[in-house]
């Protein structure tokens, strides 16, 4: 057993001797939410029942969520930075706040794993004049009353420091001013350990003549853990209202509870990464300890995105160019790309999956049982852009000038890093300047985030009613495929925006016109028929019997909400849906097209 396995369950222990339910990781794949292609955070699966929704297991509820940040992708080669990531997680839905909380953690920390105290400082929130929430004083005395237990005595700007909304709120889409319409979120109170003064006062560090606090960028601190407490809810630009109840969101990193417990301020020195940078440089002339810079970077990127591939691909998800197979894509290339750079075999980089089957092969067996896929699809997309690195280093030798676009064109065309062409185009005489190459990626980017803003905006959030008629119209269209196509139809994504539902569904052909004007007029049928959505929780195995099984059961909890409409449907789900079918309106099917290979798309709307 690992430390991180050790470290997961007794998390897992702590919280369930308070009275807490342990969940099961949700998938990393969202199911039915258009709003983000990865489960990035521990509540996101959750949304509903912070909301108010009560959920099947009670108000107290724990689990490791694993999470996908892809927003953190260009950021790793650092020491901290990862991609994948399990959060430790542990929700109070309306029932204790922020003195138990703020107990329960330091408890954990402290006691149930070894943390010494005397590394741990804390944050809270400053307060906000214009958000008309006052300084958290509340937490600020229960943290100096928990300290005193210990015999410290926690001062404010010593022990205890402060910070406005842009350090001590937290919401899924951001601070305040950031935050979609509709999104919950709330001030926080983080905890960080200290590796010593050390690193912030050696002489090469470019803050050693800086003042020194939690938040700041020199190494010394590290977050491992943040209590949201979250009772507001986002209601215009500019308003917020109290949520229904006043909820309790913590998340804690299990990667960088390993660093803390193993004392080590880089994280691909822990117990989690080390078996991995050591399959890697079996195959080169000198170890991590002794790379250079530069190489220890290339290390650090290969051994994440590797890492991080692997769990994607267990997760069923295969590389493509779109969506989540594109971001799989981008992570085993960037990993070839550097192993290019270190003269790497790339037949070395499927030799990572041993050591991720002893490393998470407890917490997720699934990777047991898929070792032989899991090597087969890496090579496979190894050696497919081995050849596309072999006409990207041909593009290359081809240019005679250079600029920052026809740099970007090879970053985002061949998967050529920035550092990577402009070492190759070095050897030909021609330099490019790193701020061209920048303000191409730049504008690139902005472009990236207007498509990013309008995906998110099309989910519940920003568009709830219409969403939520949406959402039920969903059922109804899986249920009429299955009446007249055929009953082992499944749903395999949905994206909805205010204009539209779009509906993947598993089916190997493309449907007749009769078949769709069958499956719509149905539809419309049960909406005129006004059937009420009865909700109802189950145990996890006759939910499954009610419904005919479900490639998700190993992801559901032991409880489960089966939300039926007499007649029609029974599935199971998180919500939220109309109460009866007559609220909904009539629905148009419109074009269908193929998804991907056995899964049919097609396009409803409603009229207005």
């Amino acid at each position: 057993m690992t430390l991180a396995d050790t470290l997961r369950q007794k998390f897992f222990t702590f919280y369930q001797a308070q009275g807490h339910h342990l969940l099961p990781s949700a998938s990393l794949i969202p199911e039915n939410d258009s709003t983000t292609l990865f489960t990035s955070s521990g509540m996101q699966p959750l949304v509903p029942y912070l909301l108010g929704e009560t959920h099947p297991h009670g108000q107290r509820l724990c689990n490791s969520q694993q999470c996908f940040r892809a927003v953190d992708l260009d950021e790793v080669g650092d020491a901290r930075h990862t991609t994948f990531f399990e959060m430790l997680g542990n929700w109070s839905l309306g029932d204790y706040f922020k003195a138990e909380q703020l107990e329960f953690i330091f408890t954990f920390l402290t006691q149930e794993i070894g943390l010494d105290p005397h590394k741990l400082f804390v944050t809270v929130f400053a307060g906000d004049e214009q958000l008309k929430i006052s300084r958290d004083d509340e937490s600020i005395a229960i943290w100096q009353k928990l300290f005193a237990q210990v015999g410290i005595q926690a001062q404010l700007n010593e022990r205890i420091f402060t910070y406005d909304a842009t350090k001590n709120w937290w919401s899924r889409s951001g601070t305040p001013p950031q935050m979609t319409i509709g999104e919950p979120g709330g001030t926080d109170s983080e905890i960080f350990y200290d590796f010593g003064a050390d690193l912030q006062l050696h002489e090469h560090s470019p803050w050693k003549d800086q003042p020194c606090h939690p938040n700041c960028d020199c190494g010394r601190y590290l977050e491992i853990g943040n209590s949201v407490f979250m009772e507001f809810q986002k209601i215009s630009e500019s308003e917020f209202t109290p949520l229904p109840q006043k909820n309790v969101d913590f998340g804690g990193g299990l990667e960088r509870l390993v660093m803390a417990k193993e004392n080590q301020n880089d994280i691909f020195l822990t117990s989690i990464f080390q078996p991995l940078i050591t399959k890697l440089t079996q195959a080169l002339d000198f170890t991590y300890q002794s790379a250079d810079p530069e190489q220890k970077k290339s290390l650090r990127i290969i051994a994440d995105h590797l890492r991080s591939a692997i769990i994607l691909l267990s997760e069923g998800v295969l590389p493509s160019n779109k969506e989540q197979g594109y971001v799989l894509r981008r992570l085993i290339r960037k990993s070839l790309v550097k192993a290019h750079l270190l003269s790497l075999p790339a037949s070395n980089l499927s030799t990572l999956v041993e050591p991720m089957l002893e490393l998470y092969g407890e917490i997720f067996p699934r990777l047991k049982t898929q070792k032989d896929h899991l090597i087969t699809e890496l090579n496979k997309e190894i050696n497919k852009f081995s050849q596309t690195l072999k006409k990207g280093l041909k593009e290359i030798n081809k240019l005679t000038t250079i600029d920052g676009e026809k740099a970007f064109h090879l970053y985002e065309t061949y998967g050529f890093p920035f550092e990577l062409t402009k070492e190759i185009l070095a050897e030909k005489n021609l330099h490019l300047r790193d701020e061209d190459f920048l303000a191409a990626k730049k504008q690139h980017q902005e472009n990236s985030k207007l498509k990013s803003a309008a995906k998110f905006k099309g989910g519940l959030a920003d568009h709830a009613e219409i969403t939520v008629k949406y959402h039920t119209a969903s059922h109804l269209l899986l249920a009429a495929l299955r009446k007249h196509l055929d009953p082992n139809i499944e749903q395999k994504g949905s994206n909805i925006t205010h204009e539209r539902a779009r509906f993947d569904f598993t089916f190997d052909r493309a449907l007749t016109p009769d078949e769709v004007q069958l499956v719509e007029t149905t539809i419309n049928q049960w909406v005129q028929a006004d059937v009420e959505m009865i909700k109802k929780n189950y145990p996890k195995q006759e939910a499954l019997d009610l419904v005919g099984g479900s490639v998700f059961a190993d992801r559901y909890p032991d409880t489960v909400s089966v939300y039926s409409l007499a007649g029609i449907s029974n599935e199971i789900c998180i919500g939220p849906h109309v109460q009866r079918t007559g609220e909904i309106g009539k629905l148009t099917l419109g074009k269908q097209q193929s998804a991907s290979h056995g899964v049919r798309r097609i396009y409803m709307y409603m009229e207005k």
